[in-house]
């Protein structure tokens, strides 16, 4: 279900918001509200494929029961251990089957039709939705318990509320056990908290419906031309840019909008990533949750800064190596993970600084922007040779497509550049909606819900309404 859509908006959100503050109204017990939103969020997994729930649920039975293995009393540690690497092992495996099997495959058959040998049947597989996102927040449940930083869950229904929230289960923000333990055994409800939560999600609903989606069929109709122009090229390359950035980030408003009015306190996951001057402050501010997961649980694993300048570019070669494998199974998201490692490492030999540091400010920022944009284009792309032809339309070395006047006529329209402009003012200004949505007032409720009155009846003229993080 898509946060998006109709069905969720009118139907499923509504009927859910009901039965939970009637049975608050009721003062019924957390762990029967914990039950409730499991059975919901059950629901909105497996709304289009219902045996994705056989399969989250299964991840989170296998790490629950880990975590009561590594806090047992009387535990040794060699049962610890047995019990985290066994849930580890359990969800690397159901992530790697599910995301990556039929792209090992498929790199194995043409090794062996190389050399002229028999190739393998490959089955069919389909990847569940945001397994990638579950599959690390759970798995983090258990590293936490095994590392003492967070308390074992008290019964499976409060661990499959975690696990399951469906504010954030698809495409987060990747939320750590031991910032909502709390409130899954208590939590406090308010109109305060409620009204934040619906400004968060109003805001949220209105750059994905008057932004991103708007900036996205521009993007579409550029990289599924043959040959644009230079113009073109960079039209359709911001418009990517634009497009990836407002469509997450505001999934993550909307989750933590729909976190707070139940009690949640969701984590920041992004803030201000386009007004960066560095590689590192990019992802300083960019998709925050994944950034500190992986600095948390492998880049400090390996050492993180207290190791040898080779062995520290190293460990950055494997983090960023495994951001774009995570990302998908396909060779430009590992491109595009190790594009962004080459400039991570350049600076931090450079003492965390770009190399480009002491130029004005205004040109660390473009430049960070033009690297980062360049990398969008790895990562949009279905293959290499896609994104180097694209690369080379951008600086004017390609051939130009005799229809390219047609597609300038289509993706330079009054409107388009309308909502390319305000995407521009919206990602290089200082106001951020999560600093925007905490101090509430009459005027900015107004705001908000004007804005998603006018993002719903925008929504019911659109046919295009994915959320890209959605394959992921």
């Amino acid at each position: 279900m898509v946060f998006s859509s109709q069905v969720f908006l009118f139907y499923f959100l509504p009927v859910f918001l009901i039965g939970y503050f009637v049975l608050v109204w009721r003062g019924v017990r957390h762990s029967y509200l914990n039950l409730f939103i499991t059975i919901f969020s059950y629901i909105f997994y497996g709304w289009m494929e219902p045996w994705l729930i056989v399969l989250m649920f299964s991840s989170t039975t296998i790490d629950y029961i880990a975590g009561r293995f590594i806090s047992a009393e009387g535990a040794s540690q060699r049962q610890r251990n047995i019990a985290l690497t066994a849930s580890i092992v359990a969800n690397l495996s159901t992530l790697g089957f599910f995301k990556y099997y039929m792209f090992f495959m498929g790199g194995l058959n043409a090794i062996l039709s190389k050399f002229g040998l028999d190739t393998f049947s490959i089955w069919n597989v389909i990847l569940p939705v945001g397994i990638s996102f579950y599959t690390f927040q759970s798995m983090s449940y258990t590293i936490d318990v095994w590392r003492g930083v967070a308390p074992p869950a008290k019964n499976l229904a409060s661990f499959s509320c975690y696990v399951a929230l469906f504010p954030q289960l698809v495409a987060g923000p990747i939320v750590r056990y031991n910032t909502v333990a709390e409130e899954l055994a208590t939590r406090k409800h308010s109109m305060d908290l409620f009204l934040k939560g619906i400004t968060f999600f109003c805001i949220g609903f209105a750059k994905k419906i008057l932004i991103a989606n708007q900036v996205g069929v521009i993007a579409d109709r550029v990289f599924a031309s043959d040959a644009p122009g230079i113009l073109n090229s960079w039209w359709g390359s911001v418009a990517y840019m634009f497009q990836i950035y407002f469509d997450f980030s505001a999934y993550s408003d909307m989750a933590v909008g729909l976190g707070l009015m139940i009690g949640f306190h969701f984590p920041r996951n992004f803030n201000g990533p386009y007004r960066s001057a560095s590689i590192t402050e990019f992802w300083a501010r960019w998709h925050i949750s994944l950034t500190t997961w992986l600095r948390d649980y492998l880049y400090i694993a390996l050492g993180g800064n207290r190791v040898s300048p080779r062995r520290l570019y190293f460990n950055l070669f494997v983090v960023m190596f495994i951001s774009g494998f995570w990302h998908g199974a396909n060779w430009t998201f590992i491109a595009w993970g190790l594009y962004h490692a080459f400039f991570m490492i350049v600076e931090r030999y450079n003492g965390k600084q770009a190399i480009y540091k002491k130029v004005p400010f205004v040109f660390q920022v473009l430049i960070t922007q033009v690297i980062v944009l360049f990398g969008w284009v790895l990562f949009r792309a279905n293959t290499i040779g896609e994104a180097f032809s694209m690369w080379k339309s951008l600086l004017g070395l390609m051939p130009v497509s005799a229809a390219d006047p047609l597609l300038t006529a289509q993706i330079f329209t009054p409107l388009n550049c309308f909502f390319m402009i305000i995407a521009l003012f919206y990602a290089i200004s200082p106001w951020r909606a999560f600093e925007w949505c905490q101090k509430l007032s009459v005027r900015r409720i107004s705001v908000a819900l004007f804005l998603f009155v006018f993002a719903c009846l925008v929504l019911f003229t659109q046919t295009y309404n994915p959320f890209l993080y959605f394959q992921f």
